[in-house]
């Protein structure tokens, strides 16, 4: 393709080559390890789902709704609008609700993709790393997902995991304070969401009797202890709405402090979602959000369950694997060998496809081809005929010797040895 020619990718999504493919994959396979340890179970959902599932009363915000891709799914002379699911947790949910018994704990994870429509080149989908932990109360379950999470990304590959807690009680009962309609308070709620904290001014004239600027709310980070006593002495008595989040945040934030994971208190983060009611929190590594999640105890009810506690999180691959090289995360890579046949005859084929089993028997990665191949592969194995048996005549690529062997176990052992 020319360099005026248009991409024939669609904008927004990308391609991922061999490289990439196989960091993602082992990035995958830790965080599967993971999350098996800790209990938890594989589930896949699909890729459509029905366009109501989401737009639920206190599911997805405006503003997400407005980036989903939805279209008409036809049936005859009829149909139902339709998305690519622009979320994981809330499919996980309606799998939950359908498919497992009403109250009954449950342990999900899962990697799959996400779409969201974004201007320019923003990447449109997401593939995503999640759990969701259904029956497990707060504070409980919320400590839980924040040191699996941890655990999780060291075991990828980052190891100054940085974890920021907050509670999305805490911006409701302020809102709440201020006396206004409901539909006001979700319009500066909406704002709020938006990254829009000009909105803090208008409801500090409705609420004169604070002690502090409403920006130590929204604004800012702390440490646990001192600073969440100071924001309980700051605001507890203006809204008394306050207490009960502060309290949950204390309590989290005091065992991780005791378990040794190191975080900060920010007590509004910024959420495009609207169904978290508890805990909520982001995990940041090598100067990026990874991902994050917390408490929504009253979704599974609006997808049609009976109230059960629950919480999840997320993280997001394409973020985080940009930043990783590829002897960083999961086990090591296999070595690379290629087996090069020396004629085409039936006999040195056959030997050459049972040394490629015996070598990938042994922990090789084996690919067969010729001379001309080339594919990263640090060793050459050419299998030759000879009388009533075979040499093989190896070759180190990075040192570019060639020594020969009379069986296969003396190439293996000699490479092995350098």
């Amino acid at each position: 393709m020319s360099d005026g020619d248009e991409p024939l990718r669609c904008r927004g999504m990308r391609d991922l080559l061999p490289g990439e493919m196989a960091l993602y994959r082992r990035v995958e396979e830790a965080f599967a390890r993971v999350c098996a340890s800790w209990g938890y179970s594989e589930i896949r959902t699909p890729t459509i789902e029905y366009l109501h599932l989401f737009s639920a009363a206190g599911t997805l915000s405006p503003q997400m709704l407005g980036r989903v891709y939805s279209f008409l799914d036809w049936d005859g002379w009829s149909g139902e609008r339709v998305v690519l699911r622009p979320d994981a947790t809330i499919p996980a949910v309606r799998l939950y609700v359908e498919n497992v018994r009403s109250g009954e704990p449950a342990r999900f994870f899962y990697v799959q993709n996400v779409f969201r429509f974004s201007t320019g080149e923003e990447s449109r989908e997401d593939w995503q790393c999640g759990v969701e932990l259904i029956g497990n109360p707060s504070p409980t379950g919320d400590i839980e997902l924040m040191l699996l999470g941890r655990e999780a990304l060291r075991s990828i590959g980052f190891q100054d995991v940085e974890v920021t807690l907050s509670h999305a009680g805490l911006v409701r009962a302020v809102l709440a304070q201020t006396g206004l309609d409901p539909q006001a308070q979700m319009s500066l709620y909406d704002k709020l969401l938006d990254g829009d904290l000009s909105v803090l001014r208008e409801i500090e004239r409705r609420l004169p009797e604070l002690h502090a600027p409403l920006h130590l709310l929204f604004d800012v980070k702390g440490g646990s202890g001192t600073y969440l006593e100071n924001l309980r002495s700051a605001f507890a008595e203006a809204v008394p709405g306050a207490a009960q989040p502060l309290n949950e945040l204390t309590t989290v934030s005091e065992t991780l402090d005791r378990l040794g994971c190191p975080h900060e208190v920010q007590t509004a983060l910024v959420r495009n979602f609207e169904y978290y009611t508890g805990p909520v929190f982001e995990f940041r590594a090598a100067g990026c959000r990874l991902g994050g999640g917390g408490r929504y105890d009253g979704l599974i009810a609006l997808v049609g369950g009976e109230s059960v506690p629950a919480s999840g999180f997320a993280l997001s691959l394409s973020e985080g694997v940009s930043h990783l090289n590829r002897g960083q995360c999961g086990e090591p890579e296999r070595e690379r060998w290629l087996v090069e046949p020396a004629d085409e005859s039936a006999t040195t084929l056959s030997e050459a496809f049972a040394a490629a089993e015996r070598l990938r028997s042994e922990g090789f990665a084996v690919a067969l081809g010729g001379k001309e191949q080339d594919g990263g592969y640090r060793v050459r194995l050419r299998i030759e005929s000879k009388g009533d048996g075979f040499a093989y005549r190896l070759l180190d690529v990075s040192s570019d010797k060639t020594t020969l062997h009379d069986s296969l176990d003396s190439a293996i052992a000699a490479s092995r040895d350098k």
